[in-house]
């Protein structure tokens, strides 16, 4: 379970960064994704880094880092 704070930090990182929980969702479906189907050329560097940005964010909240 999470406590206010990474609950409030991650509300932060969604507000900031990804603009609506909806947003930072399809970040997150696009990684699943990609961990089936990466291949060359099969998403963008900048799709990459997206996704890669979205996951550390959440884990570091998780975390409490």
């Amino acid at each position: 379970m999470m406590n206010n704070n990474q609950l409030d930090e991650l509300s932060q990182i969604i507000e900031n960064r990804y603009g609506t929980p909806e947003t930072l969702a399809n970040w997150l479906d696009l990684a699943v994704e990609m961990l089936f189907y990466v291949e060359e050329d099969t998403f963008s560097r900048e799709e990459l880094q997206e996704v890669a940005t979205a996951l550390r964010a959440v884990v570091r909240v998780l975390r409490g880092v």
